[in-house]
């Protein structure tokens, strides 16, 4: 069995395929994308990978408000799934705040170099202090 970490990793491998399929307007099935990564079904991973699919216009508004000097769809395909995760976790699920903020910064550091890291924080924490999270601490 997974742990939420591992999880989350899995989420960000799928919505990185997702995007670059979209981008180049190749017809997908989440559900088979997601059957790639996993051998057991898990509801957490589906339901993420849903729900960012299901919320990215509103997602990626919220990312670009809070991006300094950058938008969402010009971070690299990894960056952008790493960030709409954590904005996803943050804003629409009952994952405590730090937590999320936690979550995608160790993805980051994992995936992204340095700067990345930097910007991807400064948005999570900027996002945390300043949006209504549903009294989410």
């Amino acid at each position: 069995m997974k742990n939420r970490s591992e999880l989350r990793d899995i989420i960000i491998k799928v919505l990185y395929q997702v995007y670059i399929l979209e981008n180049t307007n190749v017809k997908y099935d989440v559900n088979t994308l997601i059957k790639e990564q996993l051998e057991i079904e898990n509801d957490f991973v589906k339901s993420s990978i849903d729900g960012v699919l299901k919320n990215q216009e509103k997602i990626s508004k919220l990312a670009n408000l809070y991006l300094k000097d950058w938008t969402i769809d010009r971070l690299s395909k990894v960056d952008k799934a790493i960030l709409s995760l954590g904005i996803y976790e943050l804003m629409y699920t009952d994952t405590p705040a730090v937590v999320c903020i936690n979550e995608t910064i160790e993805l980051a550091k994992k995936y992204s170099d340095l700067n990345v890291v930097k910007m991807i924080n400064a948005a999570m924490d900027a996002i945390y202090h300043n949006e209504d999270l549903n009294g989410k601490e």
